[in-house]
C-alpha cells in the first residue's frame, strides 16, 4: 500500500469531518494539527474543491453551496420554507417602489408573495417575469441577455448594460453562498459581475437565505457581508453566523416558524 496516498486520503477525510463539524476550516490550524506545511494543506483544499467537496476562501475553506442544481430542481426543494422567507422579505416593499428581483427559487417565491401595490419590478429571470405577467398593478421590465440554464438568469453584456441604467429601491439578490466572513457568492463569473453592478446602484440590497446556504460559499465572490442592508433568515438559522452579520450592520429579518 502506498503510504503517501494513505496519508493523503486520511487528511482529506479529516478536513471533510472538520468542515461538517465546524462549518469551516483554516489552513494554518490544519497544518499545525497535522504537522504538515500550509502548502500541503492548500493543495489538499484545491483537490477537495476540484471534487466539489468544499469551496476555498481566504485562509481556508467552507462547505460548498447546495445551490448548484438547476433551477427546476431547486424550485422543488423546501417550497414552504421559501414561501415563509418570502413573506418576511416583502414586508419591506412599499407602494411606488422600484424593485429588481434576481434569479433564484427563493426570489421566485418573493415575486409570488409581492403585495397588491403599484410597483415597478425589473428582473433578469424569465420565471419571475412569468409569475408577474398577469399582475396589472405591476409595471414589469424584463432584462435581456444570454440565458444561463442553471440559474435561469439572463446574463452577459446586454443584461449588464440594462442593469447599469437602473436605480432600484430594493435589489432582491440571489446568492448561492451566504457567509459572514466570505460574504455572498455564486457559481458563475458573469452572474457575479451582474449582481455587483446592481447592488452598487440600489438603495437597499436584500438576500433571503435558506439555512442550507447559510455558512457556505460558491466559487465567485459577489459582495462582502457588510454591503448587504437586509438578510432574511429562517427562524432556526445559525445564531453565531447571524450575530456576525448583525455586528456588520446588516438588518436581520426572520421568517415565521412553521
Amino acid at each position: 500500500m502506498n503510504t503517501a496516498n494513505l496519508l493523503l486520503k486520511e487528511r482529506h477525510a479529516l478536513i471533510r469531518q472538520r468542515l461538517l463539524a465546524d462549518g469551516r476550516v483554516l489552513a494554518l490550524d490544519l497544518a499545525q494539527q497535522l504537522n504538515v506545511s500550509e502548502d500541503t494543506i492548500r493543495r489538499d483544499l484545491r483537490d477537495l474543491a476540484a471534487a466539489g467537496l468544499c469551496t476555498r476562501v481566504y485562509g481556508g475553506a467552507l462547505p460548498p453551496s447546495p445551490a448548484a442544481a438547476p433551477l427546476a430542481e431547486r424550485r422543488m426543494q423546501a417550497p414552504f420554507r421559501k414561501a415563509r422567507l418570502a413573506q418576511a422579505a416583502v414586508t419591506l416593499v412599499s407602494a411606488g417602489d422600484v424593485l429588481f428581483i434576481d434569479a433564484g427559487s427563493t426570489n421566485l417565491a418573493i415575486a409570488e408573495a409581492l403585495p397588491c401595490l403599484p410597483l415597478t419590478v425589473a428582473t433578469n429571470a424569465a420565471a419571475v417575469a412569468l409569475a408577474l405577467l398577469e399582475r396589472p398593478e405591476i409595471a414589469l421590465i424584463m432584462v435581456g441577455g444570454r440565458v444561463d440554464a442553471r440559474s435561469g438568469a439572463n446574463l452577459g453584456a446586454a443584461a449588464l448594460r440594462d442593469a447599469e441604467r437602473m436605480r432600484p429601491d430594493i435589489f432582491f439578490l440571489g446568492a448561492c453562498g451566504v457567509d459572514a466572513e466570505a460574504g455572498l457568492s455564486c457559481f458563475n463569473y458573469e452572474e457575479a459581475e451582474f449582481k455587483r453592478s446592481l447592488a452598487a446602484a440600489s438603495k437597499a440590497v436584500l438576500v433571503a437565505a435558506t439555512r442550507e446556504k447559510f455558512g457556505t460559499a460558491a466559487p465567485f465572490a459577489v459582495l462582502p457581508a457588510a454591503h448587504l442592508t437586509h438578510l432574511v433568515l429562517e427562524h432556526d438559522a445559525d445564531s453565531k453566523q447571524a450575530a456576525q452579520f448583525d455586528r456588520q450592520g446588516v438588518q436581520l429579518l426572520y421568517a415565521a416558524a412553521a
